[in-house]
C-alpha cells in the first residue's frame, strides 16, 4: 500500500511545475546515484502559498519532493526549518537504508537551502 503511494506520486507528481518570479529557489543534486532536485516559491507573510519543483530521478527521490511540497504549503517559514529526518519518513511512510535516505532527503536540503538564503536576503 505505501510502495502504491510512492508509485502514484511518482506518476502523477503534484506540484512538478516552475514557479515564475519565485520568492526563494535552490537546487542540488546527488552526485552518487544521479538524483536531481530544484524547488521554488512563493511566500506571503511568512506563509508558503506556491511551492513547485522540478527534476528527475528514482521514485524516492520524485516522490518525496511531492510529498513535501503538498506538506509545505501554508506552513511558515520556521515550520518548514524544524522539518528532519524523522519527519520525512514519516512523510513517506518508509524506514531506509543509508544510501536510499539520501535520496529522500535531497529534497529537504534543498528546500532549507531555499527557505535560508530567503530568509539572509530578507534580514539584510
Amino acid at each position: 500500500m505505501v510502495h502504491d503511494e510512492l508509485l502514484e506520486h511518482f506518476k502523477y507528481p503534484c506540484n512538478k511545475k516552475e514557479i515564475q518570479n519565485p520568492d526563494f529557489a535552490a537546487n542540488s543534486e546527488n552526485p552518487s546515484c544521479g538524483d536531481k532536485i530544484s524547488i521554488q516559491g512563493i511566500i506571503s507573510g511568512d506563509k508558503i502559498v506556491e511551492i513547485g519543483f522540478g527534476g528527475s530521478g528514482c521514485v524516492i527521490s520524485q516522490s518525496t519532493a511531492s510529498i513535501l511540497t503538498e506538506y509545505c504549503k501554508n506552513k511558515t517559514i520556521d515550520e518548514l526549518l524544524n522539518i528532519n529526518k524523522d519527519n520525512i519518513l514519516s512523510l513517506i511512510k518508509l524506514d531506509l537504508g543509508p544510501n536510499r535516505l539520501k535520496c529522500a532527503l535531497l529534497c529537504l536540503q534543498v528546500l532549507h537551502e531555499a527557505l535560508i538564503n530567503f530568509s539572509n536576503k530578507k534580514n539584510k
